[in-house]
């Protein structure tokens, strides 16, 4: 079974407190637009055959929309992050409770105090690992990863510049990392493939924030040609195997937000029926 089918997302609205202290925003956020965004955002995922759990706003936690960074899931266990910023710790509680009595997967807790996670940080190729070092994400909150998922090769990367590893490279199919053709990007890339234990191929974006894609189910979420114009062109080129389904995102963009950042996949062995 590929490891990029999933059955269920979990997402969460985007409470009205996010227009004015997400943490990081660079520009002002439309409000309406962004929460637009998110309901189409939220239907690719239904139409691409994801069950989609949808958490309610919290406005106590503007940035409750990246649910990505509270969880990682992979192998049907769930390890509950800690986010690098103290704003986001008790995301982590509300999450808690919806992977555990929802879904019912087995969870693993990060029992270090010091370590710090965020899920924006972890990259997984569906063989290995790749964990950023961020103003996020410490050699801790790495090794953290490396234990609760020891089947699989786990290698922490220097993140430099961007706020998480993905912000500048996802997976765009099996063995297929998308990355931006920047000069961070492109080192962090030399880096991984030094260290990987498997060969990928590239796939190099011109924009930065078009190197943030979602690949489930035999479909490619990605930046509309409205905003990533010369990407765009990239993925109907070189990706058409894949169906591709645009997606504007620019408010999210602008709390440093991507489209990966706005759910957790999950595949549930008793359901694949559903998606086969």
């Amino acid at each position: 079974m590929s490891p990029f089918r999933f059955t269920h997302a979990v997402v969460c609205r985007i409470p009205d407190s996010y227009q004015t202290s997400a943490v990081g925003i660079t520009a002002p956020v439309d409000l309406a637009m962004a929460k637009k965004q998110h309901e189409m955002y939220v239907a690719a995922l239904r139409e691409i055959g994801l069950d989609v759990i949808e958490l309610p706003a919290d406005e106590s936690h503007p940035d409750c929309v990246f649910v990505e960074d509270v969880a990682v899931v992979c192998n049907g266990s769930a390890l509950l992050t800690r986010p690098g910023h103290p704003s986001r710790s008790k995301e982590v509680e509300y999450m808690r409770s919806i992977l555990q009595n929802e879904l019912e997967l087995p969870l693993i807790e990060m029992s270090d105090e010091k370590a710090t996670l965020d899920g924006g940080d972890v990259l997984f190729t569906g063989k290995e690992f790749f964990v950023g070092l961020s103003e996020r994400t410490n050699q801790a909150g790495a090794c953290a990863l490396a234990s609760a998922f020891p089947e699989f090769p786990c290698t922490p990367i220097k993140v430099e510049k961007s706020l998480h590893l993905k912000s500048v490279m996802t997976m765009a199919g099996p063995d297929v990392i998308c990355v931006a053709n920047s000069p961070e990007a492109r080192d962090m890339l030399k880096r991984i493939e030094r260290e990987a234990t498997f060969r990928y191929q590239t796939l190099t974006v011109p924009e930065v924030a078009a190197a943030n894609v979602v690949f489930a189910n035999g479909f490619l979420l990605h930046r509309t040609q409205d905003e990533c114009p010369s990407s765009a062109k990239v993925f109907e080129e070189k990706l058409s195997h894949w169906t591709l389904k645009p997606l504007a995102f620019s408010e999210m963009e602008k709390a440093n937000g991507s489209l990966s950042c706005c759910s957790i996949l999950i595949r549930k062995t008793r359901h694949l029926k559903n998606i086969m």
